[in-house]
């Protein structure tokens, strides 16, 4: 089951937490997450998994910036989101997805117990000038039945900002 947005209401400060939490982004089964004002984009044109792959930060003026099409971005959302006891998915809003602009390339699905802020692999069909602060994507949370392990990964839990790939620890731990 999908939680309502009156549920996701009643259920923060306790097994979901959104801050900061702005009524106006609430809706009937979503909230809506803002875009923060610094994105990061990866310095070669060939990326490796098993190696950390360089990257710059790049700040979005008042006025905007044009975003390129076929290349990857990544963003955060403004909210610092937790959960428990219910699964957080993101998706991108209608009126975004309209204008061609992708906000997650395959990870959209978050796990039981994540905290931090949410990376989004973000990419376009044709330029787009995008803005900080713009509500660019919706979580909304799924009830999990049975017992469950919360999310622990060292990885990406409680992060603090965009955070790249960090596939290659998956193969470091192999050797």
């Amino acid at each position: 089951m999908i939680l309502s947005g009156k549920q996701i209401r009643s259920k923060l400060g306790q097994e979901i937490k959104i801050d900061p939490f702005d009524e106006n982004q609430l809706n009937p089964n979503s909230y809506n997450l803002r875009l923060h004002n610094e994105l990061v984009v990866y310095k070669d044109l060939a990326l490796d998994m098993k190696k950390e792959n360089p990257y710059k930060t790049i700040v979005i003026p008042t006025e905007g910036i044009v975003l390129e099409p076929n290349k990857l971005y990544l963003g955060r959302t403004k909210e610092y989101t937790e959960t428990d006891k219910f699964v957080p998915m993101l998706e991108g809003r209608s009126s975004i997805g309209r204008l061609g602009l992708f906000v997650h390339v395959t990870a959209g699905f978050g796990d039981v117990g994540f905290r931090g802020y949410w990376t989004l692999e973000i990419h376009c069909i044709q330029p787009i000038r995008i803005y900080a602060d713009v509500e660019i994507c919706q979580i909304y949370y799924h009830s999990i039945e049975g017992d469950y392990d919360r999310y622990i990964s060292g990885k990406y839990q409680n992060n603090n900002g965009i955070q790249p790939s960090l596939l290659y620890k998956d193969f470091e731990k192999k050797l």
